[in-house]
Parts: structure tokens; C-alpha cells; sequence
């Protein structure tokens, strides 16, 4: 049984098999949740023909609406399946109906070539009186949280930068202090300013470097944890599953590359100070 307000145009895109090429051809596109009715897969309907019973609401006279039920002689050939699990509806042609004498629609769909033109459109629409509803408004308007949402979670991240860089240099301060006899020893038996220099900037380079390995690692974990509750709470609604989180590779490196940076800057000062120790002062410093 189909619903009048069902009626579309063709040009709806399909993700199995062809959308409807012709307004007078007795083929029809079903979704997914449609094909389960009939037991089948998608690609097992392909082909098929289905007979439809119409419900045609109408005002009576005494200003009443009424359901008439037409029984369609015509079957109609699927040639299309759209992927959705949460509606069972069906397009058909709208001149295979024109004999019922419908003369107005609950809705129109329009599909445009580019969306360079969607916004041109949509006003001309808006113009003649119509009420326009774009998939694209929910878009931007999901993107205008998601960005709040980036924009929270960024300046949560730069705390956390702030901390650990904190963390690193009093990490490193403290390290200083207590080496200052070893470094009084290195530099006794000939190690230069230079390399001491050098030693305390590896150490900060290497603790920034593994710092970032460990937080893109800790952040894809938790990532894949959320994603995955969040699935499992969408799936029990009846919703569809969908991936929330994604790791682009240059994202990641550059983490990795912006840690090891922190971590050398906040290695600077601790490295210059162990350089400028005198010997002997730190051989004898306890």
C-alpha cells in the first residue's frame, strides 16, 4: 500500500541499480527498509515487479476528506534501490498516475546539477510562495556545532599543551639539578659546553617526541571507544551506525612534529644553564 504523498519525479539517486530514465515507463526505485517487506536483497529485487494499491485522499462534498483505495492493474518493475533502513517508501513515475486526477502535491523534489546553483535556486523557490527544506541547511547547521564543538575541545588542547609544557621544563629543570655532579664530571674529563648543550636538548626533543606518540596514541583509542558507544546507543534507537571520528595522516604528523617542537624549546633554558656550569662549582655542589 502506497501513499499518495510518495509520488516523486524521477532523478533521485540510487545506490543499486538505475534511477528512473523515463515519466511514462511503469518502473519504480524502493528503499532498503522496502525491500525487507519482500523478504529479498537489494539486488535480488532488481527486476522484479510489484503491484501497488494507491490510498487517494479526497474532499467529499460535505468538506470531509476521504481515502479512496484504486487498485493499479500495471505492475511496475523495480530498476532502483536507495540505501535506507529507517523509511519504506517507493518513487514511481508521476504520469503513470496522471488518470487519478491529482492535481496537487505535499511536496516537490529538486535536484540540481551543481550545488554552485543551489543557493540561486532556492530563492527563486522561496519567491513563488513555496516553503524549501534543503539537506543542505541541516548540513551547515550540524557544521556550525561540530566547529563549536572543535573550538571547545581546541582550547581544552591548548591547556593541556600549557600544562605539559610546564610539566617538561620543570621535568628538565629538575634533571639539571640533579646531574649537576655528573655534568661537573663530564665536563672534567673533556666533554665540551657544546656537548652538554646537546644532550640536555635530545633528552627535552626526545620526551616531546614520545609525548606525541602517546597522546595521538591515548586520543585514537578514546576516539574508537566513543565512536563505538555512540554506535551501539544509535543502532538501539534504530538509527544507522557512522564513523564521528577520523585521523587524517597529516594531522597526525603534525602533533607529532609540534611536541617534539615544545619539547625543544622547553629544553633550551635547561640545556644553556648545564652548559654554563663551572666545573669545579659542580663538583663540589651536593
Amino acid at each position: 500500500a502506497i501513499d499518495p504523498s510518495f509520488f516523486r519525479l524521477g532523478g533521485i539517486s540510487v545506490n543499486y541499480g538505475e534511477e528512473i530514465n523515463s515519466d511514462r515507463d511503469y518502473t519504480a526505485v524502493i528503499s532498503s527498509a522496502g525491500v525487507q517487506l519482500f523478504n529479498l536483497t537489494p539486488e535480488q529485487i532488481l527486476g522484479e515487479e510489484i503491484a501497488l494499491t494507491l490510498f487517494v485522499p479526497k474532499i467529499s462534498e460535505d468538506g470531509f476528506e476521504e481515502i479512496e483505495t484504486i487498485k493499479r492493474e500495471e505492475k511496475y518493475k523495480i530498476v532502483g534501490v536507495i540505501e535506507d533502513e529507517n523509511a519504506n517508501y517507493i518513487f514511481i513515475p508521476q504520469q503513470t498516475v496522471s488518470d487519478l486526477g491529482i492535481e496537487e502535491y505535499d511536496q516537490l523534489k529538486v535536484k540540481v546539477s551543481s550545488s554552485e546553483h543551489m543557493e540561486r535556486i532556492r530563492n527563486e523557490i522561496i519567491e513563488k510562495g513555496f516553503l524549501v527544506s534543503s539537506l543542505s541547511d541541516t548540513i551547515e547547521q550540524a557544521n556550525k556545532i561540530f566547529r563549536i564543538i572543535q573550538i571547545i575541545l581546541a582550547l581544552f588542547g591548548l591547556v593541556a599543551l600549557i600544562v605539559s609544557a610546564i610539566g617538561m621544563f620543570n621535568t628538565m629543570t629538575i634533571a639539571l639539578l640533579e646531574r649537576i655532579n655528573e655534568i661537573g664530571i663530564m665536563r672534567a674529563i673533556g666533554v665540551t659546553k657544546k656537548d652538554v648543550r646537546r644532550l640536555f636538548l635530545l633528552e627535552s626533543v626526545i620526551m616531546g617526541f614520545l609525548g606525541g606518540i602517546g597522546g595521538v596514541a591515548v586520543g585514537y583509542l578514546a576516539g574508537e571507544i566513543a565512536n563505538m558507544g555512540i554506535n551501539i546507543l544509535a543502532k538501539t534507537f534504530g538509527g544507522q551506525s557512522l564513523d564521528l571520528f577520523y585521523h587524517p595522516l597529516w594531522f597526525v604528523v603534525f602533533i607529532i612534529f609540534f611536541s617534539t617542537v615544545i619539547g625543544f624549546i622547553t629544553g633550551v633554558y635547561p640545556s644553556v644553564k648545564a652548559s654554563r656550569l663551572n666545573p669545579l662549582t659542580a663538583l663540589r655542589y651536593k
